[in-house]
């Protein structure tokens, strides 16, 4: 699949190295500051699946949870009004939306079959009584944070399987908005990533609290009243995404169309810092090997800064990336690598250790088996002025189950008790509320944890021991 019009780097790089003959570029065909522009996996369109979901309007509910756990955005819900349908292609089918809001508009799920991997969880989460997805053969039918955040995120990745999916040369699937804002993603070393992103956060404050100088520098040297009150509401706000966006803006666009400029330097300055006129939305994430093991110490010391950095750990409670070795994390008589008669050993509960700081945003998620409350705990942990941490249980391949089953694996350990959900949100204490809020049930029926398979077996050895 070559699309026309290929960016240079796509046709001059990207496709040379994914047809292994990378090492006979030149060194001229790369960037001199070695970075790769996002956005690049649009032009990767593999078609690796041999399933892949088909949509049937007629038993969907319009619920869009296939495309909130769909893995690589192959499913995208899509609203359009009926102008806008008169020229579509012969079988391009549309339903009436539903919702009172959505009167007039018509919906249609659109799938992308060159870009899914065929792992099923849209098919396998649909809540339908008559399931709207189904998996049909590919020759016949032919990313949560982001979305929130996305066009002022800044991520520093730890080295595992989610830098594989999120950023292997070549390609990356981060891509940007109509504005060609987007997030700027970066990797470094696995043992280091926590200090990596923690870099980013001081970069960024130094260079918005030099903002915030010279902004109440220009407002003491006199500026025009519009570029005067814009100046006072992004210093009022700076710490709002949202709003430090909108009044950035406004202030770019009065500096560049004002006289002001002209006769006042200050404002020139802050016109090239402009980018930083945004809040930034630094994230840090990784594996449990990385944020439990190899990198706790650098993780510790970064939480305890107490600075605004978001930490998101894929907890799938075994090295993944790496073939399945036990971690930290690993529960006690799971068997994996370097343990295969069974961990000795407990689980080390980060979550409850970050919470005896008092001052760090905690949350235990698990999308498959409450996605409010993984949203919930994703906004939240994000807007808290200070450091967070999200803890997300991840079903692995190397459990022993079907990737198809994810979801399901993820609900069904917190019913049983086997992984709990919590959030602890240091701002109820000035509420006079208590800071942990307790989002699990009653557990019900035997662990279902995803070394069950193997673990009764591994507890009779250590018993015998």
């Amino acid at each position: 699949y070559i699309e026309k019009d290929e960016p240079e780097f796509v046709q001059n790089v990207m496709r040379p190295m994914i047809a292994q003959q990378g090492d006979k570029l030149p060194v001229s065909a790369f960037s001199p500051d070695g970075v790769f522009p996002t956005g690049t996996t649009r032009y990767e369109k593999r078609g690796v699946a041999i399933n892949v979901p088909e949509w049937l309007p007629e038993n969907c509910i319009q619920c869009n949870q296939c495309s909130f756990v769909c893995p690589h955005a192959v499913i995208r819900p899509v609203l359009a009004r009926k102008e806008n349908l008169k020229n579509a292609p012969k079988g391009f089918l549309t339903v009436d939306a539903k919702g009172k809001e959505l009167k007039g508009l018509r919906y249609r799920i659109q799938i992308s079959p060159l870009d899914c991997v065929g792992c099923g969880s849209c098919a396998e989460v649909c809540p339908s009584k008559k399931k709207a997805l189904i998996m049909k053969p590919f020759t016949s039918q032919t990313k949560v944070q982001t979305q929130l955040f996305g066009d002022r995120m800044m991520i520093a990745n730890a080295t595992g399987c989610s830098s594989i999916y999120g950023g292997s040369a070549p390609s990356c699937p981060y891509t940007m908005n109509e504005e060609g804002h987007g997030p700027t993603w970066a990797n470094s070393l696995f043992e280091d990533n926590a200090e990596y992103g923690f870099g980013m956060e001081l970069a960024v404050s130094q260079k918005r609290s030099k903002i915030a100088d010279l902004a109440r520098e220009a407002l003491e040297s006199g500026v025009s009243k519009d570029l005067r009150d814009a100046l006072q509401g992004w210093l009022d706000n700076m710490g709002d995404g949202e709003k430090s966006k909108a009044f950035g803006r406004q202030i770019m666009e009065l500096i560049e169309t004002g006289s002001d400029v002209d006769i006042n330097p200050i404002l020139l300055e802050i016109l090239d810092l402009g980018d930083y006129l945004t809040k930034k939305s630094v994230w840090i994430i990784g594996g449990d090997g990385w944020a439990y093991d190899i990198g706790y110490g650098g993780l510790d010391h970064v939480l305890a800064m107490g600075r605004d950095v978001n930490v998101l750990v894929l907890d799938t409670e075994v090295y993944s990336n790496t073939g399945g070795q036990s971690s930290k994390s690993t529960p006690t008589g799971a068997v994996a690598k370097f343990s295969a008669g069974g961990k000795y050993t407990r689980k080390k509960d980060m979550g409850m250790m970050a919470m005896t700081y008092g001052y760090i945003y905690v949350a235990s998620v698990a999308m498959g088996a409450n996605k409010n409350q993984f949203l919930k705990a994703v906004i939240e942990g994000e807007s808290y002025d200070g450091p967070s941490l999200i803890i997300a249980y991840s079903p692995c391949i190397n459990h022993g189950i079907s990737m198809t089953h994810s979801q399901e694996e993820e609900k069904k350990a917190v019913e049983s008790g086997y992984w709990s959900l919590y959030r602890y949100d240091p701002r109820l204490k000035k509420e006079g509320k208590n800071p942990f809020i307790l989002d699990s049930k009653e557990p019900k029926g035997d662990s279902q944890g995803p070394f069950r398979r193997m673990r009764r077996s591994s507890l009779k050895r250590l018993k015998r021991t």
